[in-house]
């Protein structure tokens, strides 16, 4: 089981660039940060920027991945976002990794500040899409024209290409049918963070698990009907999605890696303690406690 940890862009780079340096010197295998502008469960927070965020930590690392948890179509556009994401990887010497999902709907800050009528669910997956449709022409053809419901592009020109070809991964997130067939066309790995959370007012650990199995479940039909093998895509879990923080205790950590290593997921994805903060509080002391338990 791999493990990565999200820092969120939270205060000033000079508060967060020890905590980069710390996911990759205590032995963690991957590390993200949120694509948002605002983040609504700590609304009021100094908030930073995503690829200035990734772009900054590829030069206190050297061997992680790093990565966006999750981006979405909300307020990007694929042809500027693809110029991004080459930077990003040329610049930390091919570590990249894109997470991406369809984004929240109203009346989450990120759907709503363009100005853009809030999407239903139907339409955010289609968006999503056409989104990564485009986004993955753009990382792989020298040139781009597209015309579509949400998205268009005029010749345009992959001028650099990815360090990692044929692109960067993709790591899309998803819990329908519709969006997991997207994962398995295009992704590299699949995400979820199960069918309810603690978000949306979950509050038992068990039934968010019970949850999580079906998911998985849903995902080996697809990959099967898809001729994908199973271990083709690696499979992250957002585990602090669940009612209880992963962090609260290093044996409720390694428990929660046992039950996800038991639902094929290679992956588990935590957050760096917000101490104090309404999500993820505990002592910040508690990544380094986690740690010790690695390799799990």
């Amino acid at each position: 089981m791999r493990v990565g940890v999200i820092v969120l862009p939270l205060g000033r780079w000079a508060e967060r660039v020890s905590r980069w340096r710390a996911v990759e010197e205590l032995g963690f295998d991957h590390a993200w940060t949120y694509d948002h502008l605002t983040w609504n469960p700590l609304a009021g927070l100094p908030w930073g920027a995503t690829i200035p965020e990734l772009v900054a930590a590829a030069g206190v690392t050297s061997r992680i991945p790093l990565g966006t948890w999750v981006a979405s179509p909300n307020y990007r556009h694929p042809v500027p976002f693809a110029r991004e994401l080459v930077a990003l990887d040329d610049i930390s010497g091919g570590r990249a990794v894109l997470g991406i999902g369809a984004g929240a709907g109203a009346p989450a800050s990120d759907a709503v500040v363009l100005g853009n009528p809030p999407l239903g669910p139907a339409e955010r997956a289609a968006r999503l899409e056409e989104f990564v449709e485009v986004l993955d022409a753009v990382l792989t053809r020298p040139r781009t024209s597209h015309d579509g419901a949400y998205f268009q592009a005029v010749d345009a020109d992959t001028t650099l290409a990815c360090v990692q070809q044929p692109r960067i991964p993709f790591v899309v997130a998803a819990n329908g049918p519709r969006l997991m067939r997207l994962s398995a066309r295009f992704g590299a790995g699949w995400a979820t963070t199960g069918t309810t959370s603690v978000l949306r007012g979950e509050t038992d650990d068990n039934a968010w698990w019970d949850g999580v199995a079906g998911l998985a479940r849903r995902f080996d039909e697809v990959l099967d009907a898809a001729g994908r093998a199973p271990s083709s895509v690696d499979r992250m879990l957002s585990v602090d999605a669940a009612p209880t923080f992963a962090l609260v205790s290093p044996d409720y950590f390694e428990d929660a890696v046992g039950r996800a290593a038991a639902l094929g997921f290679t992956d588990l994805v935590v957050h760096w303690p917000v101490p104090g903060g309404a999500q993820y509080d505990a002592p910040e002391s508690m990544v380094e406690a986690i740690a010790a338990r690695l390799p799990l």
